[in-house]
């Protein structure tokens, strides 16, 4: 690839720009992490004690900036191959594979350890909750709480 082009060389930067964001724009999903939306809301509160603990993996994100990115560097790349009606093949076939790739590397980059607690309410039931791993290390026999809101439920020690 020709970066001596100054066009090349924005369009590239600004994919790589792209990609480096995608790491940055991961919400956590762990117990203490709270979204704007859910400040000053009231949230139900049990107790009970930690039955069960296994590690689990959260899937990463797979947005559309992954696939445009790659597509945006593959196309560039591919575009700098051959020439005539070869190069535009090429370009075609950088861009997908690059947006395959960029897919591949967003969902590798934003995924995360997480943990399955199996807690035992005070009131007998069961209660199994996934959220990310954030060093709590909770153990089974733990008085912990469960805090529901809606859709979301999260344990805490």
């Amino acid at each position: 690839m020709d970066l001596s082009n100054g066009k090349t060389l924005r369009a590239v930067c600004g994919a790589l720009l792209a990609g480096l964001l995608i790491t940055g724009c991961a919400s956590g999903l762990g117990g203490g992490t709270y979204s704007r939306g859910e400040a000053r809301r009231t949230m139900v509160v049990q107790f009970g004690s930690v039955e069960s603990v296994r590690a689990v993996q959260l899937e990463g994100t797979k947005s559309p900036v992954g696939t445009v990115a790659g597509a945006a560097v593959g196309g560039i790349a591919g575009s700098t191959v051959g020439g005539g009606r070869g190069a535009s093949v090429a370009a075609v076939l950088g861009a997908v594979a690059g947006g395959l790739a960029g897919s591949a590397i967003e969902e590798g980059a934003t995924r995360e350890q997480g943990v399955e607690v199996t807690v035992r309410l005070d009131n007998g039931q069961y209660l199994a909750v996934v959220q990310e791993d954030q060093g709590e290390h909770f153990m089974p026999g733990q008085r912990v709480r469960i805090l529901r809101d809606g859709g979301t439920t999260r344990v805490t020690p």
